[in-house]
């Protein structure tokens, strides 16, 4: 994957910026946004997918740690630092609040293999969203069992309309019939500013807190979630297993 150069962010208006939220202290895998993947950081990886898109007006990483900060200026990429957030979610709305722009997509600094085409999809989504509809979310079909066992990894139903009904790092649904197709969440999230405003005001609910997982909060709530499929078949990093099977993939790529 050929290295690009960054584009350089600035206080004018823009219409889409890509946001990495880079955190140090991730239980399962402490430091990961600094882990080496090949010879660069994870985030490194991350960005340059960013870059590749081609409906974007800019990407910043986004951190409360100096070590990622420091990194990122080494690394010629745009950081801006931030306080400390529960999620990165949160995280993209204190961006949004000092960097301007129409919408803001949330690319998960664990995802070195997430497509260009997968980051377009979301921002032509936040074009046209159904009324109600507070967020974009990707994902794609689970086809490997021990992904859908594993609760790293998580699942979303989805309805007829494509809008979020329930997220869950078990299996949903239930095979008690037929066996359904699983659907694995993606780490690329897509939002307004008001939307971002919206998410910082609403208190984390009982699902969110028992599955960690943020999108609950809008769905708790009642407020939509559309759900673009997009075609992925890379590897999230949650675990220093994870970075291992990146590594082979990246070899094979």
């Amino acid at each position: 994957m050929a290295d690009t150069t960054a584009r350089t962010l600035n206080a004018s208006p823009r219409r889409h910026i890509a946001v990495i939220p880079c955190r140090w202290g991730a239980s399962r895998f402490p430091g990961k946004p600094l882990a080496r993947l090949g010879d660069k950081p994870l985030l490194w990886h991350v960005h340059q997918r960013c870059l590749e898109a081609k409906h974007l007006d800019g990407t910043v990483v986004a951190t409360d740690d100096e070590r990622i900060e420091a990194a990122c200026q080494q690394l010629g990429i745009e950081c801006i630092r931030t306080g400390e957030h529960l999620t990165g979610t949160d995280r993209v709305a204190e961006v949004a609040e000092r960097l301007p722009a129409d919408a803001y997509i949330n690319v998960q600094g664990d995802e070195p293999f997430i497509t260009p085409d997968a980051i377009d999809a979301i921002s032509k989504a936040l074009k046209n969203l159904p009324p109600d509809t507070l967020a974009v979310n990707a994902y794609t079909e689970l086809v490997d069992v021990g992904a859908v066992l594993d609760h790293n990894v998580v699942k979303v139903v989805v309805t007829a309309q494509g809008q979020a009904l329930m997220f869950s790092r078990q299996p949903i649904p239930y095979p008690k019939g037929e066996r359904p197709k699983y659907l694995r969440q993606l780490g690329l999230y897509g939002f307004t500013s008001p939307a971002l405003q919206r998410f910082r005001q609403l208190q984390p609910g009982p699902l969110e807190r028992a599955e960690g997982v943020e999108m609950l909060r809008l769905t708790e709530h009642g407020h939509g979630v559309k759900m673009i499929h997009v075609a992925d078949d890379g590897v999230a990093v949650d675990t220093p297993e994870d970075l291992a099977r990146a590594e082979v993939l990246l070899v094979q790529r």
